[in-house]
């Protein structure tokens, strides 16, 4: 199979194109990208594969799309523009990427006659509703324009679907982290930007008073769950969403002491004001993702928090 990882020069499709080139399934991984957040640091062992190809270029250029699906079979759908407080401070970029830039890929797709994409859903969408354990049927109202955008690709998946006889799996990531997450920039995740405070001994701030839980998701769980989604043969597993999570809550304060601990710091946080259109409670039920794509959660929060602190550990020159 020939496959398309559209932004797997960032964090979590990088870790899926390392995966897919060892896949024997694969003949080919093609990765498009236009490195506005995606680093072609975390590319640069497969440059040399004879199994990869990288087109720099934007989904929000319909020509480049369909350069980019020109001979492909399927697609993992990658690309976007992350975060909550960035689509609130900059709502017309983040929905020109997520939102035209993903339509793009959908409809090149179409053109190019892929059958099946698989593409980045976002537990955001849950919005207000405050139920837990979240369950993919019932969603509440969105918080933050990128819960929209988010939101948005699912109604485009189930319209093209019907429409175009084509095959749409999403995924809902809950708060995935591991090795490549960039610690840099004014949009970090929360656990670089621990990993970062505790290797450089400086208190990191909390947003709150560390009682916001999340659903902690290893990124090899997420891209487990993309190699399912692209090659099952499961007629009842596609044009679906799932939530891709652990099934645990874990909040920001017991975070920070599972990496001290690891880090064997006596460090403490400093506590600030909440963010806005922050969900303050989430959890996944992943019981569907388990029965209909045998996802399996394969590496605990635990287990995951210290091999992606080992990782920061050995490339703390990525920070600035």
């Amino acid at each position: 199979m020939k496959i398309l990882v559209t932004g797997g020069a960032g964090f979590i499709g990088s870790n899926i194109v390392d995966n897919l080139l060892h896949d024997k399934r694969v003949s080919l991984v093609r990765v498009l990208d236009n490195l506005a957040t995606g680093s072609l640091n975390n590319l640069k062992t497969f440059l040399n594969n004879p199994s990869f190809q990288f087109i720099e270029g934007d989904i929000r250029d319909y020509q480049t799309c369909l350069s980019a699906c020109q001979g492909i079979d399927l697609i993992t759908h990658q690309a976007a523009l992350g975060s909550v407080p960035r689509s609130i401070n900059d709502p017309l970029t983040t929905n020109d990427v997520n939102i035209t830039g993903t339509l793009n890929i959908f409809t090149a797709a179409k053109e190019k006659n892929i059958k099946r994409i698989v593409y980045a859903a976002s537990s955001s969408t849950y919005g207000d509703h405050p139920g837990l354990p979240k369950t993919e049927e019932v969603i509440g109202k969105p918080l933050s324009p990128y819960a929209i955008t988010k939101y948005v690709n699912e109604l485009y998946a189930q319209v093209y679907a019907n429409l175009y006889d084509m095959e749409f799996i999403g995924l809902r990531y809950f708060n995935i982290f591991g090795p490549r997450q960039n610690p840099n920039g004014p949009y970090a995740a929360v656990i670089p930007l621990f990993a970062e405070a505790l290797l450089k001994n400086k208190p990191p701030t909390i947003n709150g008073d560390g009682s916001h839980s999340r659903d902690f998701t290893y990124v090899g769980n997420a891209v487990q769950a993309n190699v399912h989604a692209l090659f099952t043969e499961n007629k009842n597993a596609v044009n679906q969403v799932y939530n891709i999570a652990c099934g645990k809550q874990t909040s920001l304060k017991e975070l920070f002491e599972i990496l001290k601990e690891e880090s064997e710091s006596s460090l403490q946080p400093i506590f600030g004001p909440e963010r806005i259109g922050d969900v303050k409670q989430s959890m996944a039920d992943i019981s569907k993702a388990e029965q209909l794509l045998g996802y399996k959660v394969e590496t605990n929060i635990e287990e995951g928090l210290k091999r992606t602190f080992n990782w920061y550990k050995q490339h703390v020159d990525l920070m600035p």
